[in-house]
């Protein structure tokens, strides 16, 4: 045997690239696992092939060609014939065959050819004629009054057929839909109704992990999610996290849901009390992949908590059945003051946070106002007998300590001439004032019908 018989196959031509995985025509690869094995594609004929985003088929090659993956096809349909790409070959259709649950073998067809550039020409017309086919359509639907929305139209390779889906939350009757769309558009009309999830995967997006959503990469055969797999992993049932963009329950909850299964079994019933010589212990909280356990001695709240291995909780559970009682949990015989709660706050003083508010120093205006204010109340008489002036005097004495006297300097000396400045243009007359040349000056006519 030569090593000529033998081809060597990339991992791009298997389905491991990252062509594999993205947004593109190409997202329904398998990785095929028997690629490499010698006469591989000699024990069926059968091939699959896929379509426009997630519809794919399975043909009979019947003229032997020799299809690999990535090839463009021609195949048969009904009617006419549709332009495709090879996505599998070999033994491993077969399996993907059982998963498609075809009801009888007149289903499969066969591959005509490899397809010509007249193919490709009608093809591209084709796909040309399919987003202003979808808003048309969108808009008869309204104007019959149908609740249901038109995602996407799908024109077969030959033109003679297209293909609409549609989202309906509940039973439609499109018959007459399909009469107008018929008359409108000249071709054979099919309704396929797809889901929420294959809407979202269609349109595309970025899921709550930053990620692109796995419905538009890689995922494509559905499977139900159910709520006892947010359970299985201690995650809150919190209809708002667990929801995804198509607003049913994520797919992600089922990757890791049998690991935690499995991890689950190895830890003690939430049932079972612990006895120790010093108290009971209820089960508080547990880690399932790690394999520990939390106990406290109240049932309801958080008190002395210990924190064990699954281990040593059946180790306890055993000695309990046979009626003895450990000292403590641990293994050592002491308390696990690692497990108990601290509180950060018991010597500290949470006025600490408060910021202090800083004293705002008072401006030039504020200081002339001020100024102005303590002379006008320095000049006023005091009414009032010996008792008042006395009050006067102690707080003036406890204002200033003994033996200190005020500091006479150069910035007092001028706000006390600005203060006289101030009284003396407070007792200046009106009539005296200067003129203010940017004020208009009143006619005398406007003067003395004032006074009148």
């Amino acid at each position: 045997m030569n090593n000529k018989d033998f081809e060597i196959c990339n991992d791009c031509a298997r389905g491991l690239c990252k062509e594999a995985v993205g947004r593109q025509d190409k997202q329904l690869n398998t990785y095929d696992w028997l690629a490499d094995v010698p006469g591989n594609t000699d024990t069926t004929d059968l091939v699959e092939v896929q379509f426009k985003q997630t519809r794919k088929g399975y043909f009979h090659n019947v003229n032997n060609l020799p299809l690999k993956k990535g090839d463009i096809v021609a195949v048969e349909a009904n009617p006419g014939h549709d332009i495709g790409v090879v996505t599998l070959t070999g033994r491993l259709v077969k399996m993907q065959l059982k998963k498609a649950n075809l009801r009888s073998a007149d289903d499969i067809k066969r591959v005509y050819r490899l397809a010509r550039p007249v193919d490709m020409e009608k093809y591209r017309e084709a796909k040309s004629r399919e987003h202003e086919t979808m808003i048309e359509s969108r808009q008869i639907a309204k104007d019959l009054g149908l609740q249901m929305k038109i995602g996407d139209v799908e024109y077969q390779g030959d033109c003679n057929k297209a293909i609409f889906y549609y989202i309906a939350d509940e039973r439609v009757d499109f018959r007459q839909l399909i009469k107008v769309l018929a008359e409108t558009f000249h071709v054979r009309i099919e309704m396929k109704q797809i889901g929420a999830r294959q809407e979202a995967g269609r349109i595309g997006g970025t899921g709550p992990c930053g990620r692109e959503l796995c419905c538009a990469t890689w995922i494509k055969n559905f499977v139900s999610v159910s709520t006892n797999s947010a359970r299985f992993q201690d995650i809150s049932l919190n209809p708002q996290k667990l929801a995804g963009m198509c607003a049913k329950l994520k797919c992600c909850l089922n990757y890791e849901v049998d690991n935690y299964v499995e991890a689950s079994r190895r830890l003690p019933s939430k049932e079972v009390v612990l006895q120790t010589l010093d108290s009971d212990y209820y089960l508080f909280k547990t880690d399932i992949l790690a394999g520990t356990v939390t106990y406290s001695t109240d049932k309801n709240m958080a008190a002395n908590l210990e924190t064990i291995s699954a281990a040593r909780a059946r180790q306890i559970i055993e000695m309990n059945r046979r009626g003895e009682k450990p000292e403590s949990l641990q293994e050592d015989g002491k308390k696990n003051d690692q497990s108990r709660t601290v509180d950060l706050l018991a010597n500290e003083n949470i006025s600490r946070f408060d910021k202090a508010k800083k004293k705002k120093k008072p401006n030039a205006k504020g200081q002339r106002q001020g100024m102005m204010a303590n002379g006008d109340r320095q000049q006023q008489p005091k009414q009032g007998g010996g008792k008042g002036k006395q009050q006067d005097d102690r707080q003036q004495e406890n204002k200033q300590p003994e033996n200190r006297q005020q500091p006479e300097n150069r910035r007092q000396t001028q706000n006390e001439e600005r203060a006289e400045r101030g009284e003396r243009r407070q007792r200046q007359p009106r009539n005296n004032r200067r003129p203010n040349p940017n004020r208009p000056q009143k006619t005398n006519q406007q003067q003395q019908d004032a006074k009148e």
